[in-house]
Order: structure tokens, then sequence, then C-alpha cells
């Protein structure tokens, strides 16, 4: 996948590791599998916008969007 893909990825995995917890908590809780959430963080899948959306709930965050 794409650069925009990996940098989710890796801004959830930071996020996540800050509120100490684990892809099966943050998966379990966004009600998809663990393998599945382990791809979006390695940015190997672009995932919905309602799959996000359930994310960022778990992990007490807001989406952003910046201009160019």
């Amino acid at each position: 996948m794409g650069s925009q893909e990996k940098k989710l990825g890796l801004q959830l995995k930071e996020a996540r590791e800050n509120k100490k917890l684990t892809q099966a908590d943050v998966a379990l809780q966004s009600d998809m599998t663990v393998t599945y959430y382990a791809m979006i963080e390695r940015g190997e899948v672009n995932p919905s916008l309602e799959k996000v959306n359930k994310i960022l709930d778990v992990l007490d965050l807001k989406l952003s969007i910046k201009e160019k």
C-alpha cells in the first residue's frame, strides 16, 4: 500500500502504545480481527472510514484533515 496507509498505521500504533493497549485490545473493541488490525498498523490495507472511526473511538482520537 501507499505512504498514506503507512503513516496512518504508524500514528495508530503510537497512540495505542501510549495508551498501553495491545493490538488485540484495540481489535476486540473495534469489532475486527487482530490480524486485520495488525495489517492496518503495518500499512498493508486501506481500511474503510467506518473501521478507522471505530479505532479512533477506542484510542480516544479525532480525525483531522489538513490542507496542503
